[in-house]
C-alpha cells in the first residue's frame, strides 16, 4: 500500500504524559490566576476580602474538607444560597474536588426545590442562615439529602446547628485527595426555570464552561483591570458563568453582593469605583428611576452589560443619554449553551437597537424555518446553535434531549429575524407568540411600541383566553412615579402606529411586574393572574 493509501491513525497521548499535565478545569483556571496575581484582591464581600493567593488556598482547604465529610468525586452537591464569599469559594472548591454543583433558585417553594434535589440525586445541600429553613423543609420531602453545609453570608450570620460549618471545612489540614477529573468531566447541572411541566437539568462540562469563558473574554471585553460588581444571583448561569467565572479567569477584582436593589447597587458602585456591572433591563430601569441615581457618582462605571430579557429601545436611549461614558453590551443565550450565544457590542447599540447581535467567538448560530432552512431577511424563524459551549444533554431526560438537538443543531426555542448584515433580533419565545384572530403577534413588538409612551416604566404584553380572538393581546403596564396614564391613551397610541390585530384589546395597570431573581419577567405568572 502506498503512503497515500494508508489508513489514518488517531494520535493518542503518550503513556509517559499524565493527563493532568494538559488539564484545564474551572478550578485550574483559579489556580493559574492565583499564580499570576497572588497579591491582587480577588474577592470582596461585606467585611471579607481575599487576595487571589488567599482565595485559591482557601478553596483547596475547603475541597479537602469536602472530601473529609464524604463528598466523593462526581457527587452532586446542591447549593441553595444567596450571593456571598462562601458561595464563591464553594463553587471553586466543588470543581477542585471533582464534585458536580447543582445551583438552585432560592425563590422556589420547598416542593419545587425537593424536585430538583430528587432528580439530581443530591446527597449534600449547601445553604445559608436565611435559607436554612427552606433547605431543611425541601430536603425532608423524600430526597436523598443526608448532610448540609452552612455557608457564611454577605452580612454577619451565625452557623446553623447540625450543619457542617464552612469555616471549619475551610480550615481543613488534611491533604486534598488526587482526582481523576479531566476537562470533559461534568462540572454542573443547571436546572432551567421550568417553563415546561418540570425543570430540565442541563449538564455542563468543565470544558464547555471554559470555552464559554473565552468567548466572554473576547466578545464582552472582560479584563484583568476590571473592578466588577456581581449582584444578580450566582445560582443563575448568567452571573456565575458569563461574568464571575470569566472575571476570575482573567484576574479582575470582584465585589459580591446579595442585594440587587438600587440603593445598595448605587452605593457600592460609588464606594468601590466599580467599572463593570451586569444587570437585566429591569434592574437598569430601577436604577434609572431611583431618586438616588446620580450620574456624577457613577463616573467610574465604564462597562455596562444587560441580558436575560430584551432591553426596550427607549430605555436603551435613556441609558445612552444619562450615562454617556458607559459602553453597553447586550448578551444573549440560554442555560444549555453555558449560557452565552450572541453579542451586540457598544458600537451597535443605537445602530441596531433591539438586536442581540451576532454569534460570539466559539458559537455558530442560524435562524431557520421548520425544515431547518435559513430564513430570508426579515422572516421569522427559530434560533439554533452549534458550539463547544453546549451541554451534554438534559440529565435523565433522553426524550427532551433528542428533541432539543433534532437535525444536529441545538434548538433554542426563541423566534427571531436576521437582517442583511447578519444581525439577529429576538422577537419572542415560541411559547410567548400570541395567536389572535388567526394572526401571530410578537409580544415584544407591542411592548416596544408601548415603551414609546413617556409615562411607561415597564410593560409586559401577554395573550389571554378570549371567546372571540382565541387569545386577546393584553398589555400589563407599570406607570412611572408621578405620572398618569389611561387605557384609552395606550390604545390610541398603538392604533395610530400598528396594525389593528397587533394592538391590545385590554390594558391592565399594576404596581409591579413579577420577576425571578435574574430579572426575567414571569409572563406565565401574569397569564395565570389575569386569565379570569
Amino acid at each position: 500500500m502506498s503512503p497515500t493509501m494508508q489508513p489514518a491513525v488517531q494520535p493518542a497521548i503518550h503513556p509517559a504524559i499524565h493527563p493532568v499535565v494538559r488539564r484545564q478545569t474551572i478550578a485550574d483556571a483559579l489556580r493559574r490566576t492565583a499564580i499570576r496575581l497572588p497579591a491582587k484582591t480577588g474577592i470582596v464581600c461585606g467585611e471579607t476580602q481575599w487576595t487571589y493567593a488567599e482565595f485559591d488556598a482557601l478553596v483547596s482547604r475547603l475541597a479537602a474538607g469536602l472530601a473529609q465529610m464524604g463528598v466523593a468525586e462526581g457527587a452532586r452537591v446542591a447549593v441553595l444560597a444567596r450571593n456571598s464569599h462562601g458561595f464563591a469559594a464553594l463553587r471553586f472548591a466543588l470543581a477542585r474536588r471533582g464534585a458536580v454543583m447543582v445551583p438552585i433558585n432560592f425563590m422556589l417553594k420547598a416542593d419545587e426545590v425537593a424536585y430538583i434535589l430528587r432528580h439530581a440525586g443530591a446527597q449534600t445541600l449547601a445553604t445559608d442562615s436565611g435559607l436554612a429553613d427552606l433547605a431543611r423543609a425541601a430536603a425532608a420531602l423524600d430526597t436523598q439529602v443526608a448532610q448540609f453545609i452552612w455557608l457564611p453570608s454577605e452580612d454577619p450570620s451565625q452557623p446553623v446547628p447540625g450543619m457542617h460549618n464552612f469555616d471549619t471545612l475551610a480550615a481543613c489540614t488534611a491533604p486534598l485527595p488526587e482526582v481523576s477529573l479531566q476537562s470533559d468531566a461534568l462540572a454542573q447541572i443547571v436546572y432551567t426555570s421550568g417553563t415546561e411541566s418540570t425543570p430540565k437539568g442541563a449538564m455542563l462540562t468543565h470544558d464547555a464552561v471554559l470555552w464559554q469563558y473565552v468567548s466572554c473574554v473576547v466578545d464582552a471585553a472582560i479584563a484583568q483591570d476590571d473592578l466588577a460588581l456581581h449582584a444578580l444571583p450566582l445560582y443563575h448561569c448568567a452571573q456565575l458563568d458569563v461574568f464571575f467565572g470569566p472575571a476570575i479567569y482573567m484576574g479582575s477584582t470582584n465585589v459580591i453582593t446579595s442585594k440587587p436593589v438600587p440603593d445598595n447597587l448605587l452605593g457600592l458602585i460609588e464606594k468601590f469605583k466599580i467599572t463593570s456591572f451586569f444587570a437585566p433591563p429591569t434592574v437598569w430601569i430601577a436604577l434609572l428611576r431611583s431618586p438616588l441615581f446620580d450620574p456624577a457618582k457613577l463616573a467610574s462605571l465604564a462597562k455596562g452589560y444587560y441580558g436575560a430579557s430584551i432591553m426596550p429601545v427607549e430605555v436603551l436611549k435613556e441609558l445612552a443619554s444619562r450615562l454617556p461614558r458607559v459602553r453597553l453590551w447586550n448578551l444573549y443565550g440560554q442555560t444549555e449553551i453555558a449560557p452565552l450565544a450572541t453579542m451586540l457590542g457598544p458600537e451597535d447599540q443605537l445602530r441596531k437597537p433591539g438586536s442581540c447581535g451576532k454569534a460570539v467567538l466559539n458559537v455558530e448560530t442560524r435562524v431557520v424555518n421548520d425544515q431547518m432552512q435559513d430564513v430570508a431577511v426579515g422572516e421569522v424563524g427559530e434560533i439554533v446553535h452549534r458550539s463547544p459551549h453546549l451541554m451534554l444533554g438534559y440529565f435523565h431526560d433522553d426524550e427532551r434531549t433528542r428533541a432539543s438537538f433534532e437535525g444536529d443543531w441545538f434548538h433554542s426555542g426563541d423566534l427571531a429575524t436576521i437582517d442583511e448584515e447578519g444581525y439577529i433580533t429576538v422577537v419572542d419565545r415560541k411559547k410567548d407568540m400570541i395567536k389572535t384572530g388567526g394572526e401571530n403577534v410578537a409580544s415584544r413588538e407591542v411592548e416596544e411600541m408601548i415603551y414609546r409612551l413617556a409615562e411607561v416604566s415597564e410593560v409586559a404584553v401577554i395573550g389571554l383566553p378570549d371567546p372571540k380572538w382565541v387569545e386577546a393581546v393584553t398589555a400589563v403596564i407599570v406607570v412611572k412615579a408621578g405620572h398618569s396614564l389611561t387605557e384609552q391613551a395606550v390604545l390610541a397610541h398603538c392604533n395610530s402606529h400598528m396594525a389593528t390585530f397587533k394592538c391590545p384589546k385590554r390594558v391592565v395597570f399594576t404596581d409591579s411586574l413579577p420577576k425571578n431573581p435574574s430579572g426575567k419577567l414571569l409572563k406565565r405568572d401574569l397569564r395565570q393572574r389575569y386569565a379570569a
